[in-house]
């Protein structure tokens, strides 16, 4: 698959995210929750978790509707994190996707009342009732429920969100760094391959290829990541550059040297790869590509 093949892939695959974001983030939620809402999550991101659960679906020729629901679901996941994550009382910035962010523009308590009803509505969004009930069966919900939670909870997303924190101007080392980053980032990255697998029916081998995939993926994000916040400027970045130099956060850079993390960032997506081709999958070249735009990108 050529680079335009792929771009266009992506763009339709994200135009049918957006589409059903909107379609399913509701405006009217009641005193302007809804507005919030729709502001942290629409209109912004890169939608990399989406799109990994797509392609893998489609790599073990799964369930599009239910691979649909949960693309919103883990991008609900995830904008509710960053809400979170920028609010004063944790990483406090002011600048997200290019625009300020939900706090700045709607006061702190809309803003955690956001977060709480994106995080909500995820699971709602993966239980749906009435005539879109057979778009998911019940078994496949509450797979997907399951894979969804522990990526979000203590052991993941909000486990190596708190490591984070407890972190800040504390000195790690290497093996501690990984396992931060494999909660706080890695873990939902992983989730998203894992829920799109979900909705087919993988062998055993193939199966433990992805998750591998996955594993590989969502660290090399965090480290990609890391050489962005020192490499680029906020206006490309979209967020505040060098914002975790200057609170004495632990990166890899930090810890390894840029030069170092470069090459960590490679290694770890030659890994993504041969998972890849260990899997026997056939039409998985698209999770082939995501990993190299994952290293690949400049933002």
């Amino acid at each position: 698959m050529n680079d335009s093949a792929i771009d266009r892939w992506m763009r339709q695959a994200l135009e049918e995210v957006e589409a059903a974001l909107m379609a399913w983030v509701p405006a009217g939620a009641p005193a302007g929750l809804g507005e919030a809402m729709r502001y942290g999550v629409l209109d912004g991101g890169k939608r990399l978790r989406p799109l990994l659960v797509l392609a893998a679906c489609e790599a073990v020729d799964g369930r599009r509707p239910a691979a649909l629901r949960a693309a919103v679901a883990v991008e609900l996941i995830h904008a509710y994190s960053l809400i979170h994550d920028d609010m004063p009382c944790m990483d406090n910035d002011v600048l997200r996707r290019g625009k300020p962010t939900v706090h700045v523009q709607f006061g702190q308590a809309q803003a955690m009342l956001a977060g709480d009803a994106m995080q909500a509505l995820a699971f709602e969004v993966l239980t749906p009732e009435g005539a879109e009930a057979h778009e998911v069966p019940l078994a496949l919900q509450a797979r997907l429920c399951g894979l969804l939670a522990r990526a979000a909870g203590h052991a993941g997303m909000a486990g190596g969100q708190a490591i984070d924190l407890a972190a800040t101007g504390k000195p790690l080392d290497e093996t501690a760094l990984r396992d931060m980053h494999r909660r706080k980032t890695g873990a939902l990255l992983q989730a998203s391959v894992l829920m799109g697998a979900a909705c087919g029916a993988p062998a055993p081998a193939a199966q433990q290829a992805l998750s591998d995939y996955g594993a590989a993926i969502g660290l090399a994000f965090q480290v990609v990541d890391d050489i962005l916040d020192v490499t680029q400027a906020s206006e490309t970045l979209g967020k505040t550059a060098g914002k975790d130099l200057d609170a004495n956060k632990p990166t890899y850079v930090t810890v390894l040297g840029l030069e170092a993390a470069r090459q960590q960032a490679r290694l770890l997506c030659e890994q993504a790869h041969a998972a890849l081709a260990r899997s026997g999958l056939a039409h998985a070249v698209r999770l082939a590509m995501l990993a190299d735009k994952v290293v690949d990108r400049d933002s």
